[in-house]
Order: C-alpha cells, then sequence, then structure tokens
C-alpha cells in the first residue's frame, strides 16, 4: 500500500513538471471542452489533452471549423443562385470529421485539409460574384469570409489560436450554447460522411449543414441559440434517416444473430471504428487467404447484416469499447483497422500493425487513402495469429428497428397483459471514468418485467450479463435489445414511433426511459435530434459542465412546449 501510495505521489510529480516544461517550450495553448472526458470536466487546457491530442492540433482543429464556416457561407449562397459543387460539400464533410474526438491527430493533415479549404473558398467567392455578375444582382455581404492559407505551420497555429472556445467574446450561456450546435454539427457530419461513403449523398442536406454553420457565425440571442441547436437535432434526424438507408439498402436489414465473442486459431485482422464499407472490403481482399476478420467497439453490430456475416471468415466480435483499445490491439496477434472514430495514441507494441482509413489519422501511424489493404493484409500475415481457439461464447445481436418492428404485435400484447411493464433505452458513447459502473448496476437493477434496448459503445457496460428472456404466449423476447451502433439510435426512435402508434399515445406516454452516455459528438447530435423530437424523458448522468447550462436550457424549452401541447 505505502510503495503504490509513493509511486502514485511520484507520478503526479512528473506529472506537474511534465506539463511545465510543455507550457514552456509548446508553440500553443489549448482551450478544448468538446467532449465529457474533458480534464476536471471543464476543459482540457494543457499542451495535451486526455484525448492525446496536442495543442498544436487543437488550435489546427479550430481554425479549420472556422475555414469550414467561412466556406460555407458562400456555398450556402451559391446553392441558393442554383451552383452546386459537390467537392467542396465533400470536403466540408472530411474535413469536420477530422475535428472529432478521438479521429486525426495528426497536424500535418489538418494542414492539408486547410490548404483545400483555402482553394475551396476562393472558388466558391468566385463562383457567387460570377452568379451575380451574369444575373444581374447585387451580391450579398458576407462578413469576414476572406480566408488566406499560409503556408507555415507555426503561422497556422498561432492563427488557430484566437478562435479557440475560450476566445470568443459575447454571453458564456449563448456562446456555449453555439459549441453545442457545432458538436452536434460534428457528430451528424460524421454520420453525413458514413452514408457518403457507401454513395448516398443529399443536395437538401448539405444545404442545410451550410445554412446551419452560416447562421453560427450570426450574433443572436439565447433563445434563438436553443433554436438553432434544436434546428440541428432536427437535421441530424435526416442524415441518420439517410444513413439507415444507405446501411440497409447496401447490406440488407439487421437479423437477430448470435455471434461469437471469442478468437478461433489462424491469422487475424480486426476492424474498428464505424465504417460498414471498410469492413467488406477487408472481408472481399481476405476471401481465401487464411485469414479471420474480427469486429471491434462499434463495428459489433456488422455481424448481423446478411450481406457481411454471409463471409465465413467474418469470425465475430473482439474485445470490448474504444476505450479499452490499448489493452485490446497489444494482446490481438494481427493487424488493426482504424476506420473512424475512436482512435487512441497507439501503444509502440502495436504502432508497427496499426492502419488509418478516411479521416483517421495519428503522426507515424501508416494511412491508407484509397482501397487497396495489400499493407495490412501482408501484416495480418506476418503475425502469430491465435495459436487455438478459445472456448465458445457467444451473444444475441440483431434488433434493429426492422427486427423489433416485426415483433410489435406482440411487445404491444406482452404489455397490455402485464407482461413487460417498462422499456429503458441505455446507450450512448462510453467512457473511462470509473462512475460509468452507473450503467452496469443500472442494468442488473432493472426488474426482470421490464425490458432493456442499447445501441452504441454504451452497450459494452453490461451486453455479456444473461439479462434471460420474458416469455409471453409461447414467444421469447429477449430482455437486451440491441439495435446497434451510435447512429441506430434511429432504429431506437422508429421502434419508439412504432409503439407509441400501437398504443395510441403520444410518444412521451409512452413506457420508456432513456439514460443517455454522453462523451463525444455524435452523442451530442443524437441527444439534439431527441429534443427535437420532443422526447423529454432523458437522463445524462454527466456532461461537461460548460455546457451543463445549454443542455438545461434546451430540455426546458422543450417540456414548456410540451405542456403548452398537452
Amino acid at each position: 500500500y505505502q510503495r503504490r501510495v509513493h509511486g502514485d505521489l511520484m507520478i503526479r510529480k512528473f506529472r506537474i513538471l511534465q506539463v511545465g516544461l510543455q507550457r514552456k517550450f509548446s508553440s500553443a495553448t489549448m482551450f478544448c471542452y468538446q467532449c465529457e472526458q474533458t480534464r476536471g470536466g471543464k476543459a482540457c487546457h494543457e499542451p495535451k489533452g486526455v484525448c492525446g491530442k496536442e495543442a498544436d492540433v487543437a488550435c489546427l482543429q479550430d481554425l479549420l471549423i472556422e475555414v469550414v464556416k467561412k466556406n460555407a457561407s458562400y456555398s450556402y449562397l451559391n446553392k441558393i443562385e442554383g451552383h452546386r459543387d459537390i467537392a467542396a460539400n465533400r470536403w466540408m464533410l472530411d474535413s469536420i470529421f477530422a475535428t472529432l474526438t478521438n479521429v486525426n491527430f495528426d497536424a500535418l493533415r489538418i494542414k492539408n485539409y486547410l490548404q483545400e479549404g483555402a482553394n475551396h473558398l476562393k472558388n466558391s467567392k468566385d463562383a457567387y460574384y460570377d452568379i451575380c455578375s451574369k444575373k444581374g444582382i447585387n451580391p450579398k455581404g458576407v462578413y469576414n469570409s476572406d480566408w488566406e492559407y499560409k503556408p507555415n505551420i507555426h503561422t497556422l497555429i498561432e492563427e488557430g489560436r484566437f478562435y479557440s472556445p475560450d476566445k470568443q467574446l459575447g454571453n458564456w450561456d449563448i456562446s456555449s450554447t453555439k459549441e453545442l450546435a457545432v458538436y452536434g454539427i460534428k457528430g451528424g457530419a460524421a454520420y453525413l460522411h458514413h452514408a457518403k461513403q457507401l454513395g448516398f449523398e443529399d443536395d437538401l442536406l448539405y444545404e442545410e449543414l451550410q445554412n446551419i454553420l452560416h447562421l453560427l457565425r450570426e450574433n443572436m440571442n439565447l433563445n434563438e441559440a436553443l433554436t438553432l441547436a434544436l434546428k440541428v437535432g432536427g437535421w441530424n434526424y435526416q442524415v441518420m434517416e439517410l444513413l439507415d438507408k444507405a446501411n440497409t439498402e447496401t447490406y440488407g436489414h439487421p437479423e437477430i444473430s448470435s455471434m461469437r465473442v471469442t478468437p478461433v486459431k489462424g491469422k487475424c485482422i480486426v476492424v474498428s471504428g464505424h465504417d460498414l464499407r471498410d469492413l467488406e472490403l477487408v472481408l472481399k481482399q481476405t476471401e481465401g487467404k487464411g485469414i479471420n476478420v474480427y469486429t471491434h467497439g462499434e463495428m459489433l453490430p456488422c455481424n448481423a447484416y446478411p450481406k457481411l456475416k454471409k463471409y465465413k471468415h467474418l469470425i465475430g466480435n473482439y474485445g470490448g469499447p474504444w476505450q479499452r483499445q490499448k489493452l485490446d490491439f497489444d494482446k490481438f496477434p494481427g493487424s488493426v483497422l482504424m476506420t473512424t472514430n475512436c482512435l487512441i495514441e497507439p501503444k509502440q507494441t502495436y504502432s508497427n500493425r496499426i492502419f488509418t482509413r478516411s479521416s483517421v489519422g495519428f503522426k507515424g501511424i501508416r494511412h491508407i487513402d484509397n482501397d487497396d489493404l495489400s499493407e495490412l493484409i501482408q501484416a495480418a500475415l506476418n503475425q502469430p495469429g491465435f495459436s487455438e481457439d478459445e472456448p465458445k461464447k457467444e451473444i444475441t445481436i440483431g434488433f434493429a428497428r426492422n427486427t423489433v418492428i416485426n415483433l410489435a404485435g406482440v411487445i404491444v400484447d406482452a404489455v397490455k397483459k402485464g407482461k413487460i411493464k417498462h422499456f429503458f433505452l441505455i446507450g450512448g458513447c462510453d467512457g473511462y471514468e470509473l462512475e460509468r459502473t452507473y450503467y452496469t448496476d443500472l442494468a442488473k437493477m432493472i426488474p426482470k418485467d421490464c425490458v432493456i434496448l442499447t445501441l452504441a459503445c454504451g452497450k459494452y457496460r453490461f451486453n455479456m450479463l444473461d439479462h434471460g428472456f420474458i416469455e409471453h404466449e409461447g414467444t421469447k423476447i429477449p430482455r437486451l435489445l440491441d439495435c446497434g451502433q451510435c447512429n441506430d439510435a434511429y432504429s431506437a426512435i422508429q421502434i419508439a414511433l412504432a409503439l407509441s402508434k400501437a398504443f395510441n399515445v403520444g410518444i412521451n406516454d409512452l413506457p420508456l426511459s432513456i439514460v443517455l452516455s454522453w462523451f463525444e459528438q455524435k452523442a451530442v447530435a443524437v441527444f439534439l435530434t431527441l429534443l427535437h423530437l420532443s422526447l423529454i424523458h432523458i437522463s445524462e448522468p454527466t456532461r461537461p459542465e460548460r455546457i451543463s447550462y445549454a443542455v438545461f436550457c434546451l430540455k426546458k424549452k422543450k417540456q414548456e412546449q410540451a405542456l403548452i401541447l398537452n
């Protein structure tokens, strides 16, 4: 005990010394509070955040978001006049996605996005003035939307410091609400990016995104900021609908499936993140090569899609949620592909066999730009693989909207006859904090006559537990229904709407409680969508302190609207 206490003290002293040296020699400071793990619940303001993001990268990302907003102003005006620039739209998605928590830690990659942004901004501005000239109309003034790219990265970093959230002038309640809207946009842009990867895009969604980003540059009062945040929720609902369409039309509707959670003997690749197309590429290019493929983290639900699970070498899921990846990947005897968030600074023990895709990046880690995965495959063949089969263990997945709505008649009858008393939706983004055992404890304490719906990586807190079944007239209804990834909140919403219709009651009158695990920006997008849909029985046990008041105001606004409607 004494050795442990002494060791902790030495670590703390070393950390204080390290931070002091970083502050002395670092070229930038940071202020970041976009995720729940932010230091002290307030902000990461040291030269390196809790996620591992360095101050230089944080400053470049703040500048990138500002450049995205400037681009959005001209792109939105161009769209009104009938001019469409798909390349600029896609750059915008890639750039926003790169600023999410645990996506891109590579300063040079962010610098490249900024350079592309300068080109798009010039093209958009030129196109707008050209359109106005040809139509003989006066161009609308776009406030402070000019920007010039500087090749020197240190100059860009210094400029980025000006756009740090703590540098934004005005009322903190208003600015934190607008910042909450930005984080919702980041989450929704990630979902729109996933859909784009499968070839599904929508001009109206791009236009609405540009409009919201343009409005965020305007001065507004608190009520206008709250309204704009809810507007983000409405936009994200449409984005999730498009992504649901992309996933199900490409790979079929998820089916109830038994999925293996223990490895088998052989060479192996593990795919983490959210991108279904990347998993399909891995499966196609490893077929017949004697390599087994596993999902990890939020990729777990992919094992229920018919056109993915048809590959016999998709064995099942390996490991747990994103925050355990250092432990999981360190022990994994193969190569690793990180397709989207959430990436943690890789350990040296596996840094030579982990690869990134799309907007993901980390300095010194190999990035695959095209669809040729030969490096990833060769890295897997160079590793020993699993030496033997572990004892077989399976869990049941695949309870997305199509499956559950088909069971709606049985479920409604079970509720009417008292077999099911309540539904609990427990899900969202998991995190490090010890307090998150709350979700495990809650799942254990929920009465046996209640059903738990779950989604996203928050499920890992309790998805390996045996929750049993509720039997009703010969049908076994699982007490745990895994709806899928975080974007499959759309599935959960459709299930709630179907039950609301079946019971002929308002959605807030259903026997349903929502416990949201917050953490990062995709969860913010889902949260804003739930409020947009007037779902007000939402509990979020923890959240970053600086946006708590914004969340309180949003919920209060929706509760007041619900009272008026009643």
